[in-house]
């Protein structure tokens, strides 16, 4: 069920002068924006909710979008993240995972639609991958959407599952690189393959997953943040960079990165609290 345009109202209201980088490259009338709109939103709106770590709003925007496209992938994969998101802050990092679950009250309502969007986006790149084998933003977005899945079960859920998914996901990704090795994207999302592989996993089960590179995947990072790219690509470079520099304490890289991020993403709490936290310039 669609969201409706009061609701849509009053979050993209919430979210106006929000990545004014990129709403600086649309250009849209000064009146406009000052204006609450009684429209459906744009997928960039929820992009910028999004990135600034407002992943309900995020969720709510990419429901309400326009159903022009029912088949639209990039909107399938952000609401699955933004609701991955939100799994993984409410359970926080317990030792005892099942316990966890059992006693959050909002984990069931956020994982049934997880789950549904998760199988619709795959469902829709596998039937287009039948049709075309080698459509590139088919093959990403599959790959995209079997590592939400499978993260949710290493991580926040704490199951030993989703190995399906993990391997349909490397496969994915491969491809798209074989193709076109500069996809910003796909250099991002397999570089946390090669990442978690090698720091979360025991040495026989790494063999078994077909390796990992810590290493390689904090200079693919490093790369992929340096190359050019649309705006929101580049801030999930940006973003996952910085996410990797935090784990392994490079925090004056870390910083560096936060401070940048925070310019394009000020409503980000998480950036906010990181840089009051580590960065000694900001404190009083």
């Amino acid at each position: 069920m669609r969201t409706s345009p009061a609701v849509i109202a009053i979050v993209v209201a919430a979210g106006l002068g929000l990545c004014a980088r990129a709403n600086a490259q649309a250009a849209p009338p000064l009146l406009e924006a000052r204006v609450v709109r009684l429209s459906w939103p744009t997928l960039s709106e929820a992009q910028c909710s999004f990135f600034n770590a407002r992943y309900e709003a995020a969720a709510a925007l990419t429901r309400a979008l326009p159903a022009t496209d029912p088949a639209d992938l990039a909107a399938i994969e952000l609401r699955s993240s933004a609701l991955l998101f939100q799994l993984k802050a409410a359970l926080g990092d317990q030792a005892d995972k099942e316990k966890a679950f059992k006693l959050c009250g909002v984990c069931p309502s956020l994982l049934a639609p997880f789950l549904s969007e998760t199988a619709q986006g795959q469902a829709l790149a596998r039937a287009t991958l039948r049709s075309a084998p080698g459509d590139e933003a088919a093959l990403f977005f599959l790959g995209k959407l079997d590592l939400n899945y499978v993260w949710l079960q290493l991580g926040p859920l704490g199951r030993r599952t989703g190995w399906d998914e993990y391997w349909e996901a490397r496969r994915s990704l491969d491809a798209v690189l074989a193709r076109n090795p500069a996809h910003v994207r796909a250099r991002v999302a397999r570089a946390w393959i090669d990442y978690i592989v090698d720091t979360k996993m025991p040495w026989g089960t790494r063999w078994v997953l077909g390796g990992g590179n810590k290493k390689r995947a904090l200079l693919s990072m490093r790369a992929a943040a340096r190359t050019e790219a649309d705006f929101f690509v580049h801030a999930e470079a940006m973003f996952a960079l910085w996410h990797l520099n935090v784990r392994e304490r490079n925090l004056g890289e870390a910083v560096a990165i936060a401070r940048e991020l925070a310019r394009d993403f000020p409503d980000n709490g998480e950036l906010a609290k990181f840089i009051e936290q580590h960065d000694p310039d900001s404190q009083p």
